[in-house]
């Protein structure tokens, strides 16, 4: 089950991360991190007080807004590398926001074996090489660097973070992702409005309103489908090893570039159906152990 639910998680982050880099290219990532967010809080908000989720607060929920507070300045960070470029190099890096989670779950006395410690280092080297390394070319920015290490360290600790939320329960589960999003909007929202005061327009000159209300089925979905990524992460760390699942829901860099290829025509580079096929072995490794 933990093999599975993990697999889920890496195709929802995967579908988000494909869906948010084309709407950047409407509109300002920020603007996009904000109001996506804001859709699925809101839906999160209907659903908590459904099922009495109200009922379940307590101190769990502070892993909750931590992972909330963490992910947008990773995902600014993130983005702002991305601009920076090359991308060949932001993405692989970025891909190793993994380590952190396997290091909480090692830290914490999980101990996989041979077969699975195998499976971790095939899956783990297919993310890196998925995201197509820039191994030649001209030297990267320093800056470029910090700012992805970062954003990878901050994915990292969001993965670790919801692990520990919730109470077990449905209810509680669902509470935990909205105030995570709530504070992810909190966060970015901040952000947005600093932006825009010192001149820095939410939306750029030729899109309106009315075009961002025609945007906001495909920003729900990013959100959404954000929201039920984080939602089986934390189920398949309750149904097995940390470890495993951390490896398996990082894959999610092949789903986008499959994504891209699929849905832009976009050619995968040999080092990235390479890294597919990695990625592919350490999930039978992992899932078989």
């Amino acid at each position: 089950m933990t093999a599975v639910l993990a697999l889920v998680t890496s195709l929802m982050w995967g579908l988000a991360d494909f869906g948010g880099g084309l709407l950047t290219r409407r509109m300002p990532a920020l603007t996009v991190v904000v109001v996506s967010q804001a859709l699925a809080a809101a839906v999160l908000g209907a659903v908590v007080i459904a099922m009495g989720g109200w009922s379940e607060w307590g101190g769990q929920l502070w892993f909750a807004a931590a992972a909330g507070l963490v992910g947008p300045v990773a995902m600014l960070a993130f983005y702002k590398a991305l601009a920076q470029g090359p991308m060949g190099v932001v993405s692989p890096l970025a891909s190793l926001a993994v380590v952190v989670p396997v290091a909480a779950g090692l830290a914490l006395g999980e101990r996989p074996g041979w077969i699975q410690a195998v499976g971790i280092g095939v899956a783990v080297a297919g993310v890196v090489l998925a995201g197509g390394p820039e191994l030649r070319g001209a030297p990267v920015q320093r800056q470029t660097v910090v700012l992805t290490l970062v954003s990878a360290l901050g994915f990292g600790a969001v993965m670790a973070l919801i692990e520990h939320a919730g109470t077990g329960t449905m209810a509680g589960l669902f509470t935990a992702l909205f105030v995570q999003r709530v504070c992810n909007v909190a966060v970015g929202g901040g952000a947005l409005y600093v932006q825009v005061k010192r001149g820095t327009p939410a939306l750029p000159p030729g899109l309106d309103v009315r075009a961002l209300a025609a945007a906001l089925p495909a920003l729900a979905f990013v959100g959404l489908a954000d929201v039920a990524a984080n939602g089986t992460y934390m189920l398949a760390t309750r149904y097995g090893p940390v470890t495993t699942a951390a490896v398996l829901a990082s894959l999610y860099p092949v789903v986008t570039a499959l994504a891209a290829r699929g849905v832009l025509r976009e050619k995968l580079r040999a080092v990235q159906t390479a890294g597919a096929g990695l990625a592919l072995v350490g999930t039978v490794l992992l899932a078989s152990s």
